[in-house]
Formats: structure tokens, C-alpha cells, sequence
């Protein structure tokens, strides 16, 4: 099992007023498959990602990605592990706009303290990005945008891709060239969970997990 996360509460306070945006959350996620959450908004979707990535730390439960606790570390630790385990593919966000595509590629790989120029290459090519690696990402479709930030998501060939919304700005016909890559990119060694309100991402899903309230249901 590549992500365990175990009974995960998350607690926000402001003043007086608590907001209990993920209530004893229980979520597995094996090699090759593909799990969508799903849930209104206010669901605690975002929440759950931000930490079963290590973006956010739960108040309670634990996370464990390929054998690795990621949670209640300090930030730095969660930092280093979510680098080198975890891609993240977010609905917008995913480029730096001073960087061209190739060097956004390049600083995820040093982030996790690796250089691999053919790997580089490799995500490039397949994800139809070849002859756009020197374009700054404002000069990107909004197709050629989503593919790219799903290059650097899988710069290191991650055990756990997390995707928030990563096709809520595309039309259906560039949306489902982007999940078929998702789901080739994955293959058999990487789990993949996606927050999600489409109905493409649900018929690509190996299984749906709901929430309602900060709760899986």
C-alpha cells in the first residue's frame, strides 16, 4: 500500500469559532490506482490533500507514504519527503512564470536533490511537450499548461501524485487527453488521488471516496 493515512482530524480556529474541516478520515491508496474524492465544496477535499501531502499537518492521525511517516514532522522534514514521494498537480499553480517549461521540470528534480535530464526529456516528450520545453508558461494553452504542470508533478517519479481540481479549467475535449496521461503516467507504481467534481475524473477512478462534512462516507 503506497498511502495510509489513518483517521485524520484537521481543527481550524479564528477567536471563538472552530471549523472542523476533517473529522477521523481514513484513506488507502495502492500502487495503479486511481482514487477520486469527491464531496460539495466546504467538504474538506483541499484539507485532505494538503495533508496526506504534508502541505498542511493533521491535528490528529497519521499519514505514511511508501512506508514513510509524513506527518507531525517538522515543516523542513515534511519539505524534503514530499520533494522526493509526492507530486502535486493543482487546478492552477503548478509553474513558476519566470521559469520556461524545461526549467520548472529542472527545480522540482533539485528540490528533491536530483538532476535527471533524461527523465526530464522522457515526461516531456510523452506528455506532447517536446517543442514547448523553452516557453514561458503565459505563452502555454490551457492544455499545454495542464500537461506541463503534470510533468512537474511526475519529475521524480513520484510514489503518491495528488491532484486538486487539475482539469477544472479545461474543456471536455482537452480534459480527457490530460486524465488518459494521468492514468498512463501512473502505471502500477504510483497511486493517484484526485479532489475532484467531474464526471470524466469519476469514470477514470478506480474507486470514489465521498465527503460530507469533514467525513468519508
Amino acid at each position: 500500500m503506497i498511502l495510509r493515512a489513518e483517521e485524520l482530524y484537521r481543527f481550524y480556529r479564528s477567536g471563538d469559532e472552530e471549523t472542523r474541516a476533517l473529522r477521523g478520515v481514513t484513506l488507502h491508496a495502492a500502487a495503479g490506482e486511481v482514487v477520486l474524492v469527491s464531496g460539495p465544496s466546504g467538504s474538506g477535499k483541499s484539507t485532505l490533500l494538503a495533508c496526506l501531502g504534508g502541505l498542511d499537518d493533521p491535528d490528529g492521525g497519521t499519514v505514511t507514504v511508501d512506508g514513510h511517516r509524513i506527518s507531525h514532522r517538522p515543516e523542513a522534514e515534511r519539505a524534503a519527503l514530499r520533494a522526493r514521494l509526492v507530486g502535486v498537480l493543482f487546478q492552477s499553480g503548478n509553474l513558476i512564470e519566470h521559469l520556461t517549461v524545461a526549467a520548472n521540470v529542472d527545480l522540482a528534480q533539485q528540490l528533491a536533490g536530483r538532476r535527471d535530464r533524461r527523465l526530464r526529456d522522457e515526461l516531456l516528450a510523452v506528455l506532447g511537450l517536446w517543442a514547448r520545453a523553452g516557453a514561458w508558461p503565459s505563452q502555454l494553452s490551457g492544455g499545454e499548461s495542464a500537461r506541463a504542470g503534470l510533468a512537474v508533478a511526475l519529475a521524480n517519479r513520484p510514489a503518491l501524485l495528488l491532484a486538486d481540481e487539475p482539469t477544472g479549467e479545461l474543456d471536455q475535449h482537452t480534459e480527457a487527453p490530460v486524465l488518459r496521461l494521468i492514468r498512463e503516467q501512473a502505471g502500477e507504481r504510483t497511486a493517484v488521488v484526485i479532489a475532484s467534481h467531474s464526471p470524466a475524473v469519476r469514470r477514470l477512478a478506480d474507486r470514489v471516496v465521498e465527503l460530507k462534512d469533514g467525513r468519508a462516507t
